[in-house]
């Protein structure tokens, strides 16, 4: 799955470099160019390493402590940067479709043809949205 982001300003997608990257350090939790290097990246050269690093800390997708080198470390989990790719995509299909019904009827579909237990899990979301939305609802309405 390519993975862009929005988190910051705007959207961006992430090459496949900066995928590995990111990957390594979600496994390892922190590390500096050097480590990175002769750990994980030793097909690459070192400067690849650092430049790609950097861009990632640039695009807010890390963080960075300052020492004898940088450390870097991701400022979100896989999970959070996968939802939020994911409800990207999602959302620029609802917005390039004239009516919203078709890109849900096709979700349902697919989740139908690629397993059937996925509709039941989606069933299972969708009602756990509508209580969520019926009880702020009905805080709202106490609260006038």
């Amino acid at each position: 799955m390519r993975i862009s982001h929005t988190f910051g300003s705007s959207q961006r997608l992430l090459g496949p470099l900066e995928e590995r990257m990111l990957e390594a350090l979600w496994k390892r939790r922190s590390g500096t160019v050097r480590e990175l290097f002769e750990e994980d990246f030793k097909d690459l050269a070192y400067s690849t390493v650092m430049t790609t690093l950097d861009r990632l800390y640039k695009k807010g997708l890390l963080a960075r402590s300052e020492g004898r080198s940088f450390r870097y470390t991701p400022r979100f989990s896989r999970e959070d940067l996968h939802r939020e790719a994911a409800g990207e995509a999602l959302r620029g299909l609802l917005d390039a479709s004239p009516s919203p019904a078709l890109p849900l009827s096709f979700l349902v579909d697919t989740l139908g043809e690629r397993d059937a237990g996925l509709i039941e899990d989606l069933s299972k979301l969708v009602q756990r949205k509508r209580r969520e939305i019926e009880k702020r609802d009905r805080g709202r309405k106490e609260k006038k």
